[in-house]
């Protein structure tokens, strides 16, 4: 009797520690037969619709990589543009299985929101937007300015924090999306607008004179962006976080759209053939067969692959590839070992 006790004790204990877990995404998923993704309202690089209206982008393309992974057809996902303020919410209550859209990996969202964030696929940093016609060269100079800032974001906490730790005041102007912001930031209600550069440069690429606007030299932040799903669901998790992970994996050891079949056909590499399933058996761990990361790589390339299509030179946002580059490139991207 004491022992069931103590046994019921640890038990309870261990539920009080952790939680109820949350499960069957991965379920639903298959049961539905479509992803639900939710992603921006339209930045040029990351998520926005094309001239057929079918949706496009960077964070587009982790998605469908999930899709492939878990319903063998990368098409099958239904995506759901969210404002900032409703990308978390949409998660924790389970209106979308996974949000793929420029969201910052934080303390609060993290551990107190109901959302658990899987893989970094893109690391920024918060900068300023203005028009070359005001003669500002540093985000120093704007004492007294007024700034666009998006509401639900980390961007206001971050402008408050540079204004009192640089000792300047500036008006911070909030809106619920970035659309509204960038029209008033456009329209001049407010002399600069704020957000990540990855996304200022994207923004500024839809204006009428893109090459009238500067982004000033100063990031002001850590911006890790990662995809997030719904607190608790630990199987869900995992996968997102490992087809992620898989595709920086492609890139570190060759592998691309192009080339996969080849690769699983003839690689000698263990490391390569456990990853497309000729060895082992990967999938097992994660609830899928053995080519989820066969399906991955082909439906949407390798990291760098994504990357290039949707920033790389030659597109119109031309990022830098930079710390978002891999590790053996002086980069932070860094594949978690596949075994």
């Amino acid at each position: 009797m004491k022992k069931r006790l103590t046994l019921v004790a640890l038990v309870l204990l261990a539920f009080a520690i952790t939680g109820p877990a949350v499960a069957g995404t991965l379920e639903n998923v298959k049961t539905k037969g479509i992803l639900t993704c939710g992603i921006s309202e339209g930045v040029p690089g990351f998520s926005i619709p094309d001239s057929t209206g079918k949706w496009v982008g960077f964070d587009v393309d982790m998605a469908r990589a999930v899709a492939a992974a878990v319903l063998k057809d990368p098409s099958k996902v239904k995506f759901v543009p969210l404002a900032s303020k409703q990308k978390i919410v949409a998660v924790s209550s389970g209106q979308v299985d996974l949000t793929s859209r420029t969201t910052t990996w934080t303390l609060k969202r993290d551990g107190k929101q109901g959302v658990d964030f899987t893989h970094v696929v893109f690391y920024d940093g918060q900068g300023f937007l203005i028009k070359n016609s005001l003669g500002v060269k540093s985000a120093r100079e704007l004492d007294g300015a007024s700034v666009c800032v998006t509401a639900g974001t980390t961007t206001e906490l971050n402008l408050a924090d540079f204004a009192r730790t640089n000792g300047i005041k500036v008006e911070a102007v909030v809106f619920d999306g970035k659309k509204e912001a960038l029209n008033a930031y456009a329209s001049g209600r407010c002399d600069c607008f704020t957000t990540d550069i990855s996304q200022l440069a994207s923004l500024r690429s839809t204006l009428k004179k893109p090459r009238s606007h500067s982004i000033l030299p100063e990031v002001i932040s850590k911006e890790p962006l990662a995809p997030l799903v719904r607190h608790g669901d630990n199987q869900w998790k995992d996968i997102v976080t490992w087809v992620i992970n898989g595709l920086v994996a492609a890139e570190e050891n060759g592998i691309t759209m192009a080339n996969v079949d080849t690769m699983k056909s003839k690689a000698k590499n263990p490391v390569i053939q456990r990853m497309l399933g000729t060895s082992g058996d990967t999938g097992s761990y994660l609830g899928l067969d053995k080519e989820w990361l066969v399906r991955a790589i082909k439906a949407v390339g390798n990291y760098g692959e994504i990357y290039n299509r949707h920033f790389g030179p030659g597109t119109p946002l031309d990022i830098p590839r930079g710390v978002n580059n891999l590790w053996q490139k002086g980069g932070l991207q860094y594949a978690l070992p596949i075994r």
